[in-house]
């Protein structure tokens, strides 16, 4: 088995080789913080994290690096909007962003650059790029001249004129060609700005980013992610500075994930539909919101479904993403009734020298389940294939407890096979991040409260059908739950809401919302 990885540039996959061998440095385009993160943006940190999570996993060393753009026009003209500076802005949301990393298990950042503090490092590129006569001050600005770099627009497949005829390119008098880019941007009343060689002001998009890598990397390294609407112009860009300024090769391999779709179109704050991570994690566990964006390879798009912002219906995507999750659960707390343990207990290897499946013998249903997961990942990361492997060893795990009779008291050697099984089970999902953290571990009063009502209903559903007293005392207590269920949807607690709906729908007790904020119930 050999790591193959899809390159955009040179549009093929291939082999993996490193710069420096068993190292690898991946850098990947982190956000500009100027709002909160919506689950579209966290799309390249989860897949990023799994990819890291894998090389780890193979034996190398990773240090990955995320930049945050903490200066830009975005920035800029958010501030004032919101009656705070751009620095108050982006402190802001570089906190809300770091939360979110933090839910979706997102571990393996080793740094986090800021623009606004490698100013000296942009203000240096700049200057050799000027003087190797790849860019030209004008009137306050630097810009990149495209003419004289040969080979720009490879990364993209195209030749200079149309990528202008493609894209929206920022119109000035003071460029020599339309297509060039600003390197720097000459100060303008009220915005941030900096002392430079060509005046105050500030760096343009693109020059942050090769600064950053290169300093942290070096000037050739191994990984250059982002989304696939990077690709141009910001990568373009960045790949052309950085080939002018060190005359050596940027980036070996470029990785592209595709973007987050929601039915026909995709999320956007411009747009309206956007889903911020802090209210889904509302609604949903974090593992849930990794299983769905991960659950495709991610080269493809990932589809949310239709959603409509005005309702508080969850997207289909996220909703098959539960039923899957919820599946797993069900299992874990199999394993615990026969075992006594947690699943989220288990210890499992980390890298595959000390992994155990690979010596299961090619006999064990389990060794063939991880041998074809490291396949998949090791076919350009494909967690779609892996997630497909997970499915595969959970089926077989239930049915291997169901033949053995596991649960009925198993043989001592059953049960062991099954623990086998079990900690592949583990080893596998630990390398896609998933089920870091038992449900139970964020359970609250309410939780436990909805638990409680719902075996006291359990035991009157049974005895409803016999006398008239239990179907009075259903008909309260029902009543309890639907009142706690409105209160926790005032409060925006939609995941408490949701819980309630659906273990009263396990004891086929139906909720019915009517128009004017009633709810009716019956039993199915």
């Amino acid at each position: 088995m050999t790591l193959r990885v899809y390159n955009t540039l040179t549009r093929q996959k291939e082999p993996f080789q490193t710069v420096q061998p068993g190292r690898v440095g991946m850098y990947v385009c982190g956000p500009t913080v100027y709002k909160p993160s919506h689950v579209g943006h966290m799309v390249g940190p989860v897949i990023f994290d799994t990819v890291k999570r894998f090389l780890t996993y193979l034996g190398y060393k990773v240090t990955w690096v995320v930049n945050i753009t903490d200066v830009d026009d975005k920035l800029i003209g958010a501030a004032p909007k919101q009656n705070t500076t751009v620095k108050d802005l982006a402190e802001r949301m570089t906190a809300d962003y770091l939360d979110c990393l933090k839910a979706l298990n997102v571990t393996g950042i080793d740094r986090m650059p800021k623009a606004t503090e490698h100013i000296a490092e942009m203000i240096e590129m700049i200057g050799l790029l000027i003087e190797k006569a790849y860019a030209y001050p004008a009137g306050g600005d630097v810009y990149f001249d495209i003419s004289k770099d040969d080979d720009y627009g490879k990364l993209c497949n195209r030749d200079p004129e149309q990528l202008e005829a493609g894209s929206r390119i920022e119109v000035s008098e003071k460029k020599r060609n339309p297509g060039d880019f600003a390197l720097w941007k000459g100060a303008k009343p009220g915005e941030p700005q900096w002392d430079s060689p060509w005046g105050p002001g500030r760096p343009g998009w693109h020059i942050e980013c090769s600064a950053m890598s290169i300093k942290y990397l070096g000037r050739t390294f191994d990984i250059h992610g982002g989304g696939l609407d990077l690709q141009f112009p910001h990568h373009e860009n960045e790949l052309a500075q950085s080939e002018s300024y060190t005359d050596q090769t940027f980036a070996r391999y470029w990785m592209h994930n595709g973007l987050l779709k929601m039915g026909k179109g995709k999320m956007a704050g411009s747009v309206g539909n956007v889903i911020n991570v802090a209210d889904a994690l509302q609604r949903v566990s974090a593992d849930v919101l990794r299983f769905f964006l991960i659950g495709t390879h991610y080269r493809s798009p990932i589809d949310l479904g239709d959603f409509d912002p005005k309702t508080q219906e969850l997207p289909p995507g996220i909703v098959n993403a539960q039923k899957a999750y919820e599946a797993f659960l069900r299992f874990f707390e199999r394993y615990q009734r026969v075992t006594g343990r947690s699943f989220y207990d288990l210890r499992a290897p980390t890298t595959l020298v000390e992994s155990r499946s690979k010596d299961l013998g090619e006999a064990s249903p389990w060794f063939a389940s991880w041998q074809a997961f490291v396949e998949h990942m090791e076919d350009d990361f494909n967690t779609g294939g892996a997630i497909g492997i997970l499915y595969e060893v959970l089926n077989r795990l239930n049915r291997f407890a169901d033949e053995k009779k596991i649960e009925a008291g198993g043989s001592a050697a059953d049960v062991e096979e099954f623990s086998r099984g079990v900690l592949v089970l583990r080893e596998l999902s630990q390398i896609l991040g998933l089920f870091h953290q038992s449900p139970a571990a964020k359970t609250g009063d309410n939780d436990q409260l909805v638990a409680g009502l719902v075996q006291v209903l359990h035991d009157l559903r049974s005895e409803a059908a016999h006398t008239a007293e239990a179907v009075m005392d259903l008909a309260k207590l029902v009543q309890v739950l639907i009142d706690l269920r409105n209160e926790a949807r005032k409060a925006k607690n939609f995941a408490l809401g949701d819980q309630i709906r659906k273990r009263l729908a396990e004891l086929k007790i139906t909720l019915e919302d009517r128009p004017g904020g009633k709810t009716d119930w019956r039993l199915g």
